[in-house]
């Protein structure tokens, strides 16, 4: 009994937001922004390189440029949430199909590892020449950035669902709806959580990439683009932090809904 406190208190104490494990992870950031401060104001590089980051602060409420930073996360956030939701249905959806059926993971199995292994940065110029420089190859290219670790992790966790499990619901005999429903979902659910928070980060960071990449459109991808062409460096410098927050907020936040689920798992264990 100690011994599982101790494992739940450690476990509490890595996911809490106040806890040791964010002070810990505070301190380098702390120490790279003391660092920016220093070498800023004591002229070690250009100013037009190295903005102050006070004046990269106030830019998004006093200069023109730097408020369209708010337009841009807005356009970022609504692209990518669409592109998401498509790539995770589609993403349970074949990693369930290639879980239940023997004859889908024949078929589709090693084409779909030979395609996860391409990065996906190599899909844009196709994605381009089929759908042009718009919202539609942005997202198809977002889905496709949460669809493949969604179908994975998919797969992966039914496959590590314990035999026992799928003789008892062999015995029982469940109907293929119950099998999905009382056995499969159930017992994939912690890897498909893991699937999830990973495609929530490569569809935001596809989303900026594909943003810059294709360049027409609102977002902080053309954001940072039109930063670097006006060689407007606290321009680009708000956008990657900017970028680099929402990341933070989304693994963070995901991690806090996922905390009841993570408990329970530990208890039930």
């Amino acid at each position: 009994m100690p011994s599982s406190v101790a494992a739940t208190g450690s476990q509490d104490s890595h996911i809490r937001p106040g806890g040791p494990a964010l002070r810990r992870g505070l301190l380098v950031p702390a120490l790279l922004l003391l660092a920016w401060m220093a070498a800023s104001h004591n002229g070690l590089l250009h100013s037009s390189l190295l903005v102050p980051p006070e004046r990269v602060l106030i830019l998004p409420f006093g200069d023109e440029a730097g408020q369209q930073i708010w337009a841009a996360l807005a356009a970022s956030v609504a692209r990518m949430l669409v592109g998401f939701a498509i790539g995770a249905i589609a993403g349970i959806g074949f990693g369930l199909a290639l879980g239940m059926s023997l004859t889908a993971q024949r078929a589709f199995a090693p084409s779909f590892n030979a395609l996860r292994q391409i990065t996906l940065f190599a899909w844009i110029p196709l994605l381009t020449a089929w759908f042009g420089n718009g919202d539609s190859a942005k997202i198809v290219y977002i889905a496709l950035s949460a669809f493949f670790p969604l179908a994975f992790n998919t797969y992966e966790g039914i496959r590590n669902i314990p035999l026992a499990y799928v003789e008892v619901a062999r015995v029982l005999r469940f109907a293929p709806r119950q099998r999905v429903t009382r056995l499969l979902l159930p017992g994939a659910l912690p890897s498909i959580c893991i699937g999830v928070q990973v495609a929530l980060i490569t569809a935001w960071i596809g989303t900026v990439g594909a943003e810059y990449a294709m360049g027409a459109g609102r977002g902080l991808g053309a954001f940072l683009l039109a930063g670097r062409e006006q060689f407007r460096m606290d321009v680009v410098l708000l956008g990657v932090f900017v970028l680099a927050l929402v990341g933070y907020v989304i693994n963070v936040g995901f991690r806090r809904i996922l905390k009841p689920f993570l408990l329970w798992q530990g208890e039930a264990k």
